[in-house]
């Protein structure tokens, strides 16, 4: 007797935004992304002349307070919502764009930038996080707005040199974290393989007349990633055969099933956590303690020293902490080697990034967001002196933390077990324990007082 075949059901077709008439052609017309980048770019120029020029006091200081205050906070959960769609309207890629149209060489990305990018990106996000923390970037408006300028100033150089938006891909410091965090997010663009398979031109990437190719040197149609695709839909205007989509997703589905997973994307996740780590400490009381701790040891009171050594404990922690766990996974019977479910596994932890990341940011904007309306009539000349600035109170801002690291662990744990679904529960534990153990820290740092930095 034949076996009854068990009915699976199907799974259920991505909604493509482009199937709505409206945002298609939108999306189409020479209005996208041009007209939010020209209002990116509008707003920009007033925060660099207010950080530069204006007030020295950050709370009063209108660029800092659109900078740390707001747009910082709600980048995580643009991410998260649109994938790289900041990228699309930054002003920094749209002045990439002006000056190699005007004066640009459009010379090959260099070898070593193409070999090396990603590292570099990792490099510099650390090393702005760092110096933060010992010159006092956020705290000062001067330095926020040199900062600006420093990166104006390599788009520029960048862009009268090398082709397409070399600078995006290879140097920007948000690239590594937007390239991350876009990996768990809501939207993704594909092309349809069939109709890509006879395609003899190649326009989304080569461009035409009207529109330049891929800025980002994608191809839609092996493009496995959302982690370098700003939307910025050049490929779309350019296709003739209306192959490309935006398509919805479930956040993180993407980390699931990876092809060619890469040991800088899964270190950069673990590294992101321990920056997340040191934010949070060091606005905490027991910070001191800490470093009269670390100065017993290193003999000195000076904060740059001591603070270093807390920088590279909190960075390594969560990278040896992985890796130990991707050899007791192996004890247990997990497949491949160390290095392999180090880099597969690495890329689990990018939801509870996101979270831990959206979670110290929202302190900032709960309770300094009244600063965001009162810095912003003041540039009309309305004078306040506000009692206080917080827009909720602080158990509730914990609370919110707390729903919000819950959430960024079952994304983590789903992930994790996604990625494992061949494997014991028995070689699956270690990674389990490891995740609880990250949101219960975050979840532990979040429950303790915070002090403000702006």
């Amino acid at each position: 007797m034949a076996m009854p075949v068990k009915n699976l059901k199907p799974e259920k077709k991505p909604f493509d935004l482009l199937s709505i008439p409206l945002v298609k052609t939108f999306v189409k017309s020479k209005w996208y992304p041009g007209i939010f980048q020209w209002i990116v770019i509008f707003v920009f120029s007033i925060i660099v002349f207010e950080l530069v020029m204006s007030t020295v006091n950050p709370s009063k200081n209108f660029g800092t307070t659109m900078t740390w205050v707001l747009w910082w906070p709600i980048i995580p959960i643009l991410f998260l919502v649109a994938g790289r769609f900041w990228c699309a309207i930054c002003p920094f890629g749209k002045l990439s764009d002006i000056i190699r149209k005007t004066v640009g060489a459009n010379r090959p990305m260099p070898k070593f930038l193409r070999k090396y990018g990603i590292w570099l990106i990792d490099l510099f996000f650390i090393a702005i996080t760092y110096s933060d923390h010992v010159w006092g970037i956020v705290e000062s408006p001067r330095g926020s707005g040199y900062l600006l300028l420093l990166l104006v100033t390599m788009v520029v150089v960048t862009s009268v040199f090398y082709e397409r938006r070399t600078f995006c891909k290879t140097l920007c410091f948000l690239g590594g974290l937007a390239g991350n965090y876009s990996r768990s997010g809501a939207v993704q663009l594909k092309a349809n393989p069939d109709i890509c398979k006879t395609c003899k031109v190649q326009s989304c990437y080569k461009g035409t007349e009207k529109v330049e190719g891929c800025p980002m040197f994608q191809f839609p149609r092996t493009m496995e990633s959302s982690a370098e695709c700003n939307l910025c839909a050049n490929c779309i205007k350019n296709c003739p055969n209306n192959s490309i989509m935006i398509e919805t997703r479930v956040p993180t589905k993407e980390l699931w099933g990876l092809k060619n997973p890469k040991l800088e994307h899964a270190s950069l996740a673990a590294v992101i956590m321990g920056i997340v780590f040191v934010q949070n400490i060091t606005m905490l009381e027991p910070w001191q303690d800490i470093l009269r701790i670390i100065g017993s040891v290193t003999g000195t009171s000076s904060y740059v020293v001591n603070f270093t050594v807390a920088f590279i404990i909190a960075m390594a922690l969560p990278i040896l902490l992985l890796l130990g766990t991707a050899k007791l996974a192996s004890f247990f019977g997990m497949e491949g080697t160390v290095k392999k479910n180090f880099t597969r596994f690495g890329y689990a932890i990018i939801p509870l990034d996101l979270a831990g990341h959206l979670g110290h940011n929202l302190f900032h904007i709960f309770t300094e967001g009244k600063a965001i309306w009162y810095n912003s009539i003041g540039l009309f000349g309305i004078e306040s002196n506000p009692t206080s600035l917080s827009l909720a109170s602080t158990p509730t801002v914990q609370m919110i933390q707390y729903a919000i690291i819950v959430i960024g662990l079952i994304g983590t744990t789903y992930a994790t077990y996604r990625m494992g679904n061949k494997a014991t529960f028995k070689a699956m534990f270690p990674y389990y324990i490891l995740m609880f153990a990250l949101a219960i820290a975050n979840i532990y740092l979040f429950s303790l007082p915070m002090s403000h930095r702006v």
